[in-house]
């Protein structure tokens, strides 16, 4: 019998977690469905199915462009910071050079600054590089706290790699670059999916930069762009547009999540038993 508590317990926590997690998004779902005054009903299920606001969200603003503009710049810095990633763990991992505890984290430390506390400097860089207003301005600046994460994951996978597999490459007279990507890269495949997704996330949903270094309509990212949605008034905010756009750029994510659900746990795991 306690042990039949115990199971009950658990599969409780375990339900509440998920609608608490849950919930929020599927609320969302519901209210893109309905327009004008079905907005202000308490409804948990969509009696009626209006996909008016979802057509909606495309007219009178670049949406299109946005959904563009944010998946070119995740792209981008998902390569960037693997190529980046990959070449630093590398050295971190496999070659012994003096300071390299430090250097670790050192660029383990950027990552705890907040961005509004470097917001100004990054301005001031970006506008100096003549990268303002432009797609490349947030590459550059996403890369500050995409990349740390990266190297600091792939380092500790890289470091956990057997060294037998590099002595032989070594001996077959394969370069640095080689043992890199047809050695260490094929087992590299569970942390480079979660820190890839991860990086991926992270640049789909950031705000603060994108509001920041963004002036034009076209050159903004969809947070930026649903944040801007406005209706006739200040006070009269089109809600059933907000909430289908919402669901429309988050759909991607949860897709890729499940996805790539097992190698994410298999990479963020990596290294955390050693037999």
């Amino acid at each position: 019998m306690r042990g039949w508590f115990k199971s009950f317990g658990f599969y409780m926590l375990v339900v509440v977690i998920v609608v608490y997690a849950v919930f929020p998004f599927y609320y969302a779902m519901v209210t893109s469905l309905k327009t004008g005054a079905q907005l202000f009903n308490v409804d948990y299920f969509p009696f009626t199915w209006n996909w008016g606001n979802y057509l909606a969200v495309f007219e009178g603003q670049p949406f299109g462009q946005n959904i563009l503009n944010s998946t070119l710049v995740a792209v981008a810095v998902v390569v960037l910071s693997l190529l980046f990633g990959v070449t630093a763990a590398f050295a971190f991992g496999r070659v012994c050079f003096k300071g390299r505890r430090l250097l670790l984290m050192t660029i383990l430390g950027v990552s705890m600054f907040p961005q509004v506390a470097v917001l100004s400097g990054m301005f001031e860089l970006i506008r100096g590089l003549g990268m303002y207003n432009n797609l490349l301005g947030l590459v550059f600046s996403y890369m500050i706290f995409t990349l740390p994460f990266t190297v600091w994951v792939l380092t500790t996978f890289m470091h956990d790699l057997p060294k037998e597999l590099e002595d032989a490459a070594i001996m077959d007279g394969a370069s640095p670059w080689i043992i890199i990507t047809r050695v260490f890269l094929p087992l590299l495949w569970p942390a480079l999916v979660t820190t890839g997704l991860l990086a991926f996330i992270q640049a789909w949903n950031e705000f603060l930069f994108a509001l920041t270094f963004t002036l034009t309509d076209t050159q903004r990212t969809v947070p930026v762009a649903i944040a801007l949605i406005s209706g006739g008034s200040q006070y009269e905010l089109p809600w059933g547009n907000i909430m289908a756009a919402s669901v429309m750029v988050t759909l991607p994510i949860v897709v890729l999540v499940l996805i790539f659900q097992r190698r994410i746990v298999s990479g963020l795991t990596a290294g955390a038993v050693k037999g």
